[in-house]
């Protein structure tokens, strides 16, 4: 068994993620017996020790059959209006699955605004914290309800890695309809299963897609996105069907797993890496990425060759390189007024009030395998 494997089978804290479509379908809404399914394959981790945090699509998918809509709606308002009648739902179904193991269910619906900001960010820890400590299974979803474009996750995936970072989970389970990361569309025939991701290496070269199920807002690709976020962060990851349940939360030993990365982030740095919100891009030439990449130093004005976006001294910035690949992101010390007469010059060349890092290697956290 993989390093990862054994990692998540003995996990004190997982976080599980379980999407739209392995508990619900477009004609008839939520589907309690497989959520019953998942629920018992939880139960019996929880019995065995283990803290389980649950990040649960679904909320709009069991909203449309009471509202009479056949397909997931594709404008805001009526996705909205699709969960605050599917959230009450799922809530319940859960309230009622757990308690058939005397487990008590708390309802945690987030915004990114909860974890771009770091006042919301360390109050959604707190809250976490507490409700584990009180024996509770915090039940997690986006609050689609309020969520708007600019501050929506967009999908659940992306919102169980930020989760299993903030509530210091040794584990992250993304469980859908797909059985694990295949070398291209399963579905096409002639396909090979890939079983463990140890390095970006491995991922070289494959072509993942979206859901077929039409309910979720996810797919392959964004699982991936969020199992590698995970494993950059120092938390392994293993990505599975949610029919698989009980062997995933069990011995690990079904799907797709991540080897985590051996020094897990510091919060602050996860914060800054993949929470916050970027307001611009600073460009930067091969000797810039490699310094900032591999030699972990602080990008000057020399290395830069264009600045695009509207932000001030203080913001997070990506930067990236000629292949518009985001390799990092950093807390900008400058402007993106003052930048255009400062990018290209050395140091010695700037007047003196000007001659500091424009990205200072404490205000930065390399992601060379991130894609723009």
């Amino acid at each position: 068994m993989s390093e990862a494997r054994r990692a998540i089978a003995g996990a004190k804290r997982l976080v599980v993620k379980v999407g739209s479509s392995a508990l619900t379908t477009a004609g008839s809404g939520l589907d309690i017996d497989r959520l019953d399914a998942l629920v018992d394959a939880i139960a019996e981790r929880i019995a065995r020790g283990t803290q389980i945090v649950l990040v649960s699509s679904g909320a709009i998918g069991a909203g449309l059959a009471p509202l009479s809509i056949s397909a997931r709606p594709k404008d805001l308002a009526t996705q909205q209006a699709a969960a605050s009648v599917g959230q009450l739902a799922l809530a319940h179904a859960y309230a009622g699955s757990f308690d058939r193991y005397s487990l008590t269910v708390g309802q945690v619906l987030l915004t990114s605004d909860d974890v771009v900001r770091r006042a919301h960010y360390r109050n959604a820890q707190r809250t976490f914290s507490r409700l584990l400590a009180l024996g509770a299974v915090p039940v997690v979803n986006e609050n689609d309800t309020v969520a708007t474009e600019e501050i929506r996750f967009g999908d659940n995936d992306r919102l169980a890695s930020l989760v299993a970072h903030l509530v210091g989970a040794d584990g992250l389970v993304l469980l859908s309809d797909v059985d694990a990361l295949y070398d291209g569309d399963p579905r096409s025939g002639g396909t090979h299963k890939i079983t463990e991701v140890r390095s970006e290496s491995d991922l070289e070269g494959l072509s993942v897609g979206r859901s077929s199920s039409g309910l979720g807002t996810g797919g392959m690709m964004s699982k991936v996105a969020a199992a590698r976020t995970a494993a950059a962060a120092g938390i392994p990851a293993l990505i599975a069907a949610a029919t698989d349940a009980r062997d995933a939360l069990g011995e690990a030993a079904v799907g797709t797993a991540f080897t985590q990365s051996s020094n897990r982030m510091s919060a602050r740095r996860f914060w800054l890496g993949y929470a916050a919100g970027s307001r611009g891009r600073l460009y930067l030439d091969d000797g810039a990425v490699a310094a900032v990449v591999r030699h972990r130093r602080s990008l000057l004005a020399a290395g830069i060759t264009g600045v695009d976006g509207d932000f001030q001294a203080g913001d997070v910035v990506d930067l990236v390189n000629h292949a518009q690949t985001v390799v990092a992101r950093g807390v900008v010390a400058f402007d993106v007024t003052e930048l255009p007469d400062l990018i290209g010059h050395s140091s010695p060349e700037l007047p003196a009030e000007q001659r500091r890092a424009v990205v200072h290697a404490d205000d930065l956290v390399p992601l060379c395998a991130r894609a723009s």
